[in-house]
């Protein structure tokens, strides 16, 4: 039976630890505070509560067990009464619980690849109807036609006009 109990104790005190790691594992990966909180406080209180289990039956019934199970008792509820206030007041302080999700490099690549497959099939589209195809203008586009009309003896082209060049 002492053998019995010593594994359960061990078991339970074993699945404890593992708690409190994994809940120390979502605070250091998780990606926002919300989650963070979240993981630490579950973790927190299912780790607290095993290897009080664990403390318990290794102990057996004394004194020192009923110690122990008022302080599990007190941590299971006060750590998640804890964790619900760092919650509402990161809310109130305008922490949001949502963080925008960046795309990866390869999604930003194949978005502007299929921006540019698009601009260039309606290029070719007015270019087959006969409309006349706008030019893409470019800083250095617009700094080289200033230095040449400015050496023509033209007025210069400005910046809102110099969207407005067409090719010839």
């Amino acid at each position: 039976m002492e053998m019995l109990l010593s594994w359960l104790s061990g078991i339970s005190l074993l699945l404890g630890t593992a708690a409190l790691i994994v809940g120390a594992l979502g605070l250091v990966r998780l990606p926002n505070l919300f989650s963070r909180i979240h993981a630490v406080g579950m973790m927190d209180t299912a780790g607290v509560a095993f290897i009080t289990l664990g403390m318990l039956i290794h102990e057996g019934f004394s004194l020192i067990s009923v110690r122990l199970a008022v302080v599990g008792v007190f941590l299971f509820f006060t750590s998640p009464i804890a964790t619900h206030a760092v919650a509402q007041v990161a809310h109130r302080s305008g922490f949001s619980p949502v963080t925008p999700v960046k795309e990866p490099r390869r999604a930003q690549k194949a978005a502007k690849n299929a921006t540019a497959k698009k601009s260039a099939k309606k290029a070719a589209n007015k270019a087959a109807s006969g409309a006349p195809v706008e030019k893409a203008v470019t800083k250095k586009a617009v700094a080289k036609k200033a230095l040449t009309d400015t050496a023509a003896g033209k007025k210069t082209v400005g910046k809102k006009t110099a969207g407005k060049m067409r090719a010839t």
